[in-house]
């Protein structure tokens, strides 16, 4: 107990020093805390992917459609539930700076399919029944103000002409891992209108959806659709959702790997600062710790000072920088939802600040422990005066 009092009242023998490295470390941990969420955000996709999905695409590129009648045949392969399909649309809504995903969809399977798109029972049931409507998630509707029955135009840019839709739902996440910035709407609507714009481009889908009955049979699935159209004009790769997603993630790995890099750049100048620290605070004290000898206080007594103000300062940053980490997060993820639309804090990325900032206070005092213990007591005395 009087161990615990003298390293709380040694932590604030300098208020301003203390006061000042707490701050540096709070602020360190705070960018580590952002930098490690933007890391979890680039993988949201993947993460939250389920293993009894399955999308195929053309094997050449995911720009090449595929004929709508490998529906019918995929759905004819054992282990096969559930089949859905779908477009990139890629339309603009008033101008380019308002990006966001939206897709054409097989309304009635495409949620039967996804279970965590939570959509109310008579908003679905308009939606399905309209072709010309569309559902988006509620953070999408929040951030243009859209409400149910609301007319909203895209500008097509890989289907051209002014697209007009009608509001018919609202859709929110299962769990916060669920996209809640997609624009949705029936396939049957572009395709209707390809049949008399573009005949050439009907009856054609950009990927399938499937959903098999358990994920041990994922693989022999795969295997199976692409066996079945082998040597078409039209072949197939097929592969779990969470390695298609990972595809779009590769693309952008250098940069995954540069915020990584910072992210521990960011611990080792948490390092310095707290090291520096320490260092001042065991030099100064090098009398007292003499004295401490002198009344019997052994090596253990000395290090347990040292390494517990230096975690106990490490720690209060630590919390502080947790705790900032939350709000600020939110405001990054307001501001980049078009680039990160799930932007949550993870327990890991708490795990981490704890781990880094207990690693941060144990490393800083290493080599002021062992000066301390290792002085002699009339060395240490004479630097009285």
């Amino acid at each position: 107990m009087h161990l615990i009092k003298l390293i709380f009242k040694n932590s604030f023998r300098h208020k301003l020093r203390t006061f000042l490295t707490i701050l540096g470390i709070a602020i360190a941990i705070l960018a580590f805390g952002l930098l490690r969420t933007v890391v979890s955000a680039w993988y949201a996709g993947v993460e939250a992917s389920s293993a009894t999905r399955l999308v195929t695409r053309n094997s050449i590129s995911l720009v090449f459609p595929l004929p709508l009648s490998y529906k019918d045949k995929i759905r004819q392969i054992p282990g096969v539930k559930i089949v859905s399909y779908g477009n990139w649309f890629g339309g603009v809504y008033i101008d380019e700076k308002n990006f966001f995903p939206n897709f054409t969809i097989d309304p009635k399977s495409y949620i039967a399919l996804y279970p965590e798109i939570v959509l109310p029972a008579d908003q679905q049931a308009a939606f399905i029944r309209d072709r010309k409507g569309f559902v988006a998630g509620r953070k999408l509707a929040a951030r243009f103000g859209w409400k149910i029955g609301d007319i909203v135009t895209l500008k097509g840019t890989i289907f051209p002409g002014d697209w007009e839709f009608v509001m018919r739902g609202i859709y929110k996440g299962r769990d916060k891992t669920v996209d809640e910035t997609q624009f949705f709407f029936s396939w049957d609507y572009l395709n209707e209108s390809l049949k008399k714009t573009m005949p050439a481009r009907a009856d054609q889908v950009g990927f399938y959806m499937i959903g098999v009955t358990s994920p041990s049979v994922a693989a022999d699935v795969a295997a199976a659709i692409d066996k079945t159209f082998k040597n078409s004009l039209a072949e197939t790769l097929t592969e779990t959702e969470k390695a298609f997603q990972m595809g779009f993630v590769s693309m952008s790995e250098a940069i995954v790997v540069a915020i990584q890099l910072v992210s521990f750049v960011v611990i080792i100048i948490i390092l310095a600062v707290v090291a520096n620290t320490m260092a001042m605070t065991a030099r100064e004290r090098f009398v007292e710790y003499a004295v401490f000898k002198t009344l019997g206080f052994g090596k253990w007594h000395i290090a347990l000072l040292i390494f517990g103000e230096s975690l106990f300062i490490t720690m209060t940053g630590c919390v502080i920088g947790m705790i900032l980490t939350f709000p600020s997060a939110k405001a990054f993820g307001n501001e980049m939802s078009t680039f990160f639309p799930i932007f949550n804090v993870s327990t890991e990325t708490l795990y981490l600040d704890i781990a880094a900032s207990v690693f941060v206070g144990t490393a800083s005092a290493v080599i002021p422990t062992w000066r301390a213990i290792n002085i002699r007591i009339a060395d240490g005395l004479r630097r009285i005066g």
